[in-house]
């Protein structure tokens, strides 16, 4: 596995000021092969110290970089772009290794990745001020938008390499520097597409990368410095109250994407095998690792049994081992911990009342041995006293619930925290525009379980998060407004 190589011969992952190093203390870490649990490499065990030459080096190299035009930030992210593209085998093998997902996945990922990097490369253009006209005869006001400054982006291990450019790509066209602190257990990812910035041509300082094991003390770092104007961060809601919270005290900017608890609608004017094969491509993408998974589908009654006897048959198919394995459609789960939680939801579930139709048992045959595997499973009858119905469950786990009419549905679906994704299927246009309006989720599919795009804004409502990536409002979050006013 190719790791960097610092001037003095030890090898480092910490990339800082232009140039790779080992962490200030000389600690390290292993990154490892969830399917496998195989040694990947040695990582740098970066710590405050760290975080401060990063921080250090970010805020020199600030204002010559949002000096530039934004024809020449985009033409370095351009670059990347290409560079991405040229190297998408490597990236994507790197990813199954380290993350464990389905090479094809993978591959699928790095095209994502790539996409950001080249709709925000066109963005860097288009950051347009305004002139208002004023109640005085001898005043103009204009305004202009400035990089917010530095960010710290923290990044999470389902989607290791598309989190990165989604987050880094528009803080760098809008001018700002950056500070990564990637997810322990997929810090080579980060490390390969730090080194491919770097021969895209980015200038040394303007992106810094800290790997570590121990996020807290690094996170505190990031947020005690009066230097750091912007948080950036994906991950579980928890974690991003207390960041907020965290950056409240030098009053940062925050963008948080955080959990979901997605409902999958079906109505019964729907096909329900075309609804069902939506569902379970959808459900168990990055092996139900993904904060659009739906967690609750829902499937109106007269409809009910047919749905889940496709669902079942279709779920049932579906081959778990290692991802560099042909025909393989899903992955390990990162560790023991997300296993455990599988477990538990599926026998709380079982012991409250609902039908176990297939899997809900960790895998440990035919390839499965090495990793916290665990079949791709689908629950019928279930209801809202089951944990699987209230907690967001990350994992292949479908929980199916019948309803019976428009209404109640709309209450079950609503009645979370979160507001992340949602999905319904339908052929009436009206129930489609009525039903996707009374969803409180930032993000509605209908008839659709891929609404996301460099393009589109993607982001929650509620304890789902604030602020949006991708779009032209992803440029807008590292963007501050700033008004002239003149008198003539």
């Amino acid at each position: 596995m190719w790791s960097p190589t610092v001037e003095n011969g030890t090898q480092g992952t910490i990339f800082i000021d232009g140039k790779w190093r080992a962490a200030t203390s000389g600690a390290t870490f292993e990154s490892l092969n969830p399917a496998t649990s195989e040694l990947l490499g040695p990582v740098s065990d970066g710590g405050p110290a760290d975080v401060a030459d990063a921080i250090a080096a970010a805020a020199a190299a600030a204002d010559a970089w949002a000096g530039k035009t934004g024809y020449q930030r985009a033409a370095v992210l351009t670059e990347a772009h290409r560079l991405m593209l040229q190297r998408a085998d490597d990236l994507a093998a790197l990813m199954t290794a380290e993350q464990g997902k389905p090479l094809r996945a993978a591959r699928n990922e790095i095209s994502y990745a790539a996409d950001f990097l080249l709709w925000f490369a066109e963005e860097a253009k288009r950051v347009y001020g305004t002139t208002i006209p004023s109640a005085r005869a001898d005043q103009r006001f204009v305004t202009m938008r400035q990089p917010v400054g530095m960010v710290a982006a923290i990044t999470p291990w389902n989607y290791p390499v598309s989190m990165i450019t989604r987050k880094a790509g528009p803080a760098l066209a809008a001018g700002c520097t950056v500070i990564l602190k990637p997810a322990p257990q997929t810090p080579l990812c980060a490390v390969a597409m730090f080194q491919l910035l770097a021969d895209a041509g980015l200038p040394p300082g303007v992106a810094n990368l800290v790997t570590t094991s121990d996020a807290e003390p690094v996170g505190r770092a990031l947020l005690a410095s009066e230097a750091v104007r912007k948080l950036t961060f994906t991950g579980s809601t928890k974690v991003g109250k207390r960041l907020a919270a965290d950056a409240a005290g030098t009053v940062k900017r925050v963008s948080l994407e955080l959990g979901g608890h997605a409902p999958f609608l079906v109505f019964n004017d729907a096909d329900p095998a075309h609804a069902a094969k939506g569902a379970a491509l959808v459900k168990f993408l990055n092996t139900g690792q993904a904060c659009i998974s739906p967690n609750r589908i829902f499937v109106q009654r007269e409809i009910y049994p047919d749905f889940l006897r496709v669902l079942a048959e279709r779920v049932a198919a579906l081959r778990a081992g290692n991802g560099a394995e042909p025909g393989v459609a899903i992955g390990p789960l990162i560790d023991e911990r997300a296993l455990a939680k599988m477990q538990r939801h599926v026998t709380d579930a079982v012991e409250r009342g609902a039908r176990l139709l297939t899997g809900g048992q960790r895998l440990t045959g035919d390839g499965c041995s090495g990793g916290a595997f665990f079949a791709p499973t689908v629950l019928s009858d279930v209801t809202p006293e089951m944990l699987i119905y209230r907690e967001e469950t990350f994992g292949p786990v479908a929980a199916v619930t019948a309803f019976d009419d428009e209404a109640q549905v709309i209450e079950m679906a609503n009645d979370t925290a979160y507001g992340l994704a949602s999905y319904l299927y339908t052929r009436d246009l009206s129930r489609a525009v009525r039903v996707a309006e009374a969803l409180r989720f930032a993000i509605v599919g209908i008839n659709d379980i891929n609404p996301t795009s460099a393009a589109a804004p993607f982001g929650g409502m509620k304890e789902s998060g604030i602020g949006r990536e991708g779009g032209q409002e992803g440029i807008a979050e590292y963007l501050e407004t700033k008004l002239i006013g003149l008198s003539v």
